[in-house]
């Protein structure tokens, strides 16, 4: 067998171990009652809004959950959009102890980061939850996603999303990426240990944990913010737990070049994180190794080995997808499953031959460890 022979071989092995590691991870797994219900501060760093934002903000406020809860929604401006949709909010739900701040310092590059910071100083209690604005929720997210804390050693508690409403072709690309490939990812890197990051979307830290790292002020130098707080509170004695409960993100609509954005500030992002893990994760790829196999050495052996592997892939991909969004509504755009295997060796080229990435309409470089520097900005040593 030749070098990408087995490279294919290896491939499609990974592509099988990470379908069996998701199938054994008890996705939407629901309490039956409510075991703690912990007070909770929910945390809402905003920036301008769209069609889907208020219902975002709104599947928050309509948590069944018995304990607790304060909602602090930041944003850089009183004349941000999203303002008056807050203030809806705030008239719809009165009993709620819901609050606009306007936080107008830029304390580091990161500009969400940089809200959180001066949220964190209103915050009233010990559980601290922080969510992207685009994050809608299930009524019980709250009352499943505090249970853990029963255990003092929790120090994080994070759950899987999914992007819900893909909009473009594009998108529909990007939903492979995140509905497919990320979550059982993480799965399957967690079977070599615990958990040592956190996933962005929806975060929830005990807040002596956070005072433990410094507060969200430490992490404002950072890309992924969502990363360092996971790697630092497990660093200080926490860990992270996956809840089961599955999150939507429901994103404006977006063309390629968007998306193509996302995908590679993402792809730069993991690389300056986690360089060798990201660096082996090219091994991976089930359409890239058989198609080169079957260009360099073509034959029956080959083009066998091709077609056994696209399949795998495309029924495991298919199978991610349902299990995560309950809804086979992705078949028809199964056949972008190649296209984004190779459109992501691509990524992962350009990942390893730059370092500069746009986020929130700014242009960024990613230092080692993944420190942000806003373009033109020098730094000492």
């Amino acid at each position: 067998m030749t070098l990408l022979g087995f490279l294919a071989f290896l491939s499609l092995a990974l592509t099988v171990w990470q379908w069996i590691a998701a199938r054994r991870f008890p996705l939407h797994r629901r309490l039956g009652r409510a075991e703690a219900t912990p007070a909770v501060t929910v945390l809402k760093p905003l920036r301008g809004c769209d069609t889907e934002t208020r219902a975002c903000l709104e599947s928050w406020l309509r948590q069944d959950y018995p304990g607790a809860l304060q909602f602090l929604f930041g944003v850089e401006s009183g004349d941000d959009p999203a303002c008056e949709v807050v203030r809806g909010l705030q008239a719809a739900f009165p009993r709620a102890d819901a609050r606009l701040v306007v936080c107008p310092e830029s304390l580091g590059p990161n500009a969400k980061v940089s809200t959180l910071a001066q949220l964190e100083p209103l915050v009233k209690h010990d559980l601290i939850l922080v969510s992207d604005a685009d994050v809608r929720v299930p009524p019980d997210f709250l009352v499943n996603a505090a249970a853990p804390f029963r255990d003092p050693a929790v120090g994080l508690v994070n759950p899987f999303y999914r992007l819900a409403n893909p909009a473009s072709t594009a998108m529909r690309w990007e939903e492979i990426a995140v509905n497919a490939d990320f979550w059982t990812s993480v799965l399957q890197a967690r079977a070599f240990g615990p958990m040592r990051f956190a996933l962005g979307a929806v975060m929830i830290a005990r807040r002596r944990r956070l005072e433990g790292i410094g507060g969200f002020k430490s992490l404002v130098n950072h890309l992924a913010d969502d990363y360092e707080l996971g790697r630092r509170i497990v660093r200080n004695g926490g860990e992270i737990v996956l809840c089961p409960v599955v999150v939507d993100c429901c994103e404006a609509p977006q063309g390629w070049r968007a998306v193509w954005r996302h995908q590679l500030r993402w792809s730069r992002t993991i690389r300056v994180c986690q360089p060798l893990p990201y660096a082996l994760s090219i091994l991976s790829n089930p359409t890239l190794w058989p198609a080169l196999w079957a260009g360099v050495q073509p034959g029956a052996a080959a083009f066998t080995g091709v077609a056994v592997c696209l399949a795998v892939r495309l029924l495991t991909a298919a199978d991610n997808q349902r299990r995560l969004a309950r809804s086979w509504h992705h078949l028809p755009w199964l056949w972008l499953v190649p296209v984004k295997d190779l459109l992501q060796f691509l990524l992962w080229v350009l990942s390893f031959v730059g370092n500069r990435v746009e986020w929130r309409g700014r242009r960024f470089r990613v230092q080692r460890g993944g420190r942000l520097v806003r373009e033109g900005e020098c730094v000492a040593g």
